[in-house]
């Protein structure tokens, strides 16, 4: 049972879910389908929303759900309600944009519904609509119960290096188990492939005859499988901050770690100007002294005010999520000068708690197969991760065994440890993340390229310590002649909320169909 998130759980279940932003259990979905021509789905494509006020959110937000199959291969062997929820358009309404914020896992109706503001341009010609993609949020969350605690600390376990995997990898089963126990039906249906034909059903449930979609991170993929599967409904689609379509979680990981150490580099660079850095003036030194640090907080944990043990790990995952934004450097600067002067851990306490602690315990099926929305207060407290795991497994095909991660494992360290003295050692842990679950999906690496559908704006940032700008490069040559590129060169994660050339450019293509020319940019002198 999960009574609360201890500070370490909270510290690392956050940051794993901010590092990684990765299609379904098993096999036998069509790659393209047909709405609603498919035996049994026409039921679900004759929906029509229906909007309502949300409890404890503000008059101008609305609520509502639509219900979709459990089983997209057996459409009469159950159902799930997704929660949806949007800012209603002001002016002449056009149709609707749907809006993915990544993750995977992160639910989308606290999320706009949080963030509203960045959105209203768009209002003055569409409803703005978010949704808790299946598993995630009220719509039938997953839980691993006690099991995402112990798969988090296995994998920090085998980040070390000298250990024999195979205890560790028994671990990893066992607490794989636990996921399949505490999650319910929905489990095995999980992943981006699935995610994909529910935007399908909620695009039809909303009046609009083509998509029209504003994907960050993690959305950026399903918003590219939509494409895939559905090139003749694709309308204005974005893909701000794009992930990779092909490399594996290994490889991932790599290049996660290179980004977020030149994300600290950069930080490090602007700190050591101000006189209140606590590293110092001189750049090299203060990133010696951040590796330092950790290090030294690994040996011997800092207490918090709440009696737990804060270790250099667990600072690695709170620095990492500060560095998602530029915007957050001055507070990330008064946390770190708080813990280096002080031994005060309140600071980087405030980036690890990263804003997703759900209430309750953990979720468990009655037995239905039509699942109802859950109640807020009944999303476990372990959603996210637990989200975040199932879904990028579902979207993995590779599965190494013992043997293979053992002989891995060395070369790998490696690797991580020469692209992020930081980060490395954090970032290893996601080659380990889905030992024990079922075979993902291979639609994802082979099936998506070359789609045929209307003009996609792919947004990439060079600074991004999530995804890194070559994703973007790569990503647009697998989708072919439809994707037109923007380079913004800025900082942080993702451009539409950091840069106002790209909110602009943005904004045009969604509600005039205006296009940058591929390969223009924003950089610092357009804002």
């Amino acid at each position: 049972m999960l009574a609360k998130l201890s500070t370490r759980s909270k510290a690392r279940r956050c940051a794993i879910s901010g590092a990684i932003g990765l299609a379904l259990l098993g096999a036998g979905l069509p790659a393209v389908a047909r709405d609603g021509s498919e035996p049994g789905l026409s039921r679900f494509y004759r929906q029509k929303v229906e909007w309502a006020r949300c409890e404890s959110l503000e008059d101008d937000f609305q609520c509502g759900k639509v219900t979709v199959p459990l089983d997209y291969a057996k459409p009469g062997a159950g159902t799930l309600d997704l929660a949806l929820g949007r800012y209603k358009a002001t002016g002449k309404k056009r149709g609707s944009v749907l809006v993915n914020f990544g993750g995977p896992g992160g639910p989308g109706v606290s999320e706009l519904a949080a963030g509203g503001k960045e959105f209203m341009e768009l209002t003055d010609g569409y409803d703005v609509v978010s949704f808790d993609p299946r598993g995630v949020g009220r719509s039938s969350p997953v839980s691993c119960g006690d099991g995402t605690d112990e798969a988090l600390d296995a994998m920090d376990e085998e980040a070390d290096p000298g250990d024999d995997p195979r205890a560790v990898l028994k671990q990893l089963k066992q607490a794989a188990d636990q996921c399949a126990e505490h999650s319910g039906p929905v489990l095995p249906h999980i992943g981006t492939v699935n995610a994909s034909r529910d935007l399908d059903v909620i695009r039809q449930a909303l009046g609009d005859k083509k998509l029209n979609y504003l994907g960050f991170s993690y959305g950026t993929r399903l918003g590219a499988v939509y494409a895939a599967q559905f090139p003749k409904k694709v309308g204005r689609l974005v893909l701000d901050g794009v992930d990779t379509l092909t490399e594996p979680l290994s490889e991932q990981g790599v290049a996660g770690a290179a980004g977020q150490q030149q994300a600290l580099d950069d930080f490090v660079g602007w700190c050591v100007k101000d006189i209140a850095c606590p590293f110092g003036t001189d750049a090299r030194s203060a990133r010696e002294q951040v590796v330092q640090l950790v290090d030294s907080m690994d040996e011997d944990p800092v207490p918090t005010a709440f009696g737990e043990a804060f270790s250099g790990q667990d600072l690695v995952g709170a620095i990492g999520q500060a560095l998602y934004s530029e915007q957050l450097w001055p507070s990330l600067e008064r946390a770190l000068a708080q813990l280096v002067e002080e031994g005060d851990t309140t600071g980087v306490l405030g980036f690890s708690d990263g804003g997703y602690a759900f209430r309750s315990d953990a979720f468990r099926s009655d037995g239905e197969t039509d699942i109802p929305l859950a109640d807020e207060e009944d999303v476990p407290l372990d959603n996210l991760p637990a989200a975040l795991m199932a879904i990028n497994c579902a979207d993995d095909p590779d599965r190494p065994d013992a043997g293979r991660i053992a002989k891995d494992l060395n070369r790998l360290r490696a690797a991580y440890e020469q692209a992020s003295p930081v980060f490395g050692r954090y970032r290893l842990t996601e080659y380990l993340m889905c030992y024990g679950r079922p075979k993902g999906t291979d639609f994802i690496r082979e099936k998506v390229r070359d789609v045929p559908t209307a003009k996609m704006l792919l947004v990439g940032t060079r600074g991004d310590p999530a995804t890194p700008y070559r994703w973007t490069v790569e990503t647009a040559e697998r989708l072919g002649d439809s994707a037109v590129v923007l380079d913004n060169k800025g900082e942080g994660h993702t451009g539409y909320a950091s840069s106002k050339c790209v909110h602009r450019k943005v904004d045009d293509f969604l509600l005039y169909g205006s296009l940058p020319a591929s390969g223009s940019s924003c950089g610092p002198e357009d804002d």
